[in-house]
């Protein structure tokens, strides 16, 4: 099942790269927090150079959102940034590949990202004994 997971992780993932932008320091390469729910993303949506900390296996990424008390992540598969280069349609998948969601990202100022969960599972993070449910939108702030 892993093998079978990893095999359509990289084909899924080398389909999106060609409709990435090519743009190496723009503003999708980046980390973004969000204090209240304790999460980060760490992104960039222009090409695959993220590792994903203690699973190796799965090579490099777009990116990842992730609790900082928690291992597990929710891993982003697919991008598609808009010509304007304020928003970026994103595809997510849990570490296990259990679940996935579509979701979009949008900058609304030098500091300030939007996440918002579109359609597909619901992004959950780990905590305090059990499953906490983020909301459909999510505020980040640029570290």
């Amino acid at each position: 099942m892993k093998k079978l997971f990893l095999i359509l992780f990289t084909l899924h993932s080398s389909l999106f790269t060609l409709s990435a932008q090519q743009k190496p320091d723009g503003p999708f390469k980046c980390i973004v927090t969000n204090q209240e729910y304790n999460v980060f993303l760490r992104l960039n949506l222009y090409e695959e150079t993220i590792p994903i900390p203690g699973q190796d296996v799965l090579g490099n990424t777009f990116g990842y959102l992730k609790k900082t008390t928690d291992s597990r992540v929710w891993i982003v598969t697919g991008v598609d940034i808009s010509k304007d280069g304020k928003k970026a349609s994103l595809e997510m998948v849990n570490d296990y590949g259990s679940e996935d969601l579509n979701a979009e990202l949008t900058i609304t100022n030098d500091s300030t990202y939007v996440l918002r969960q579109l359609e597909g599972s619901t992004i959950k993070v780990a905590g305090k004994n059990k499953w906490i449910k983020l909301p459909k939108e999510l505020k980040f702030l640029k570290k």
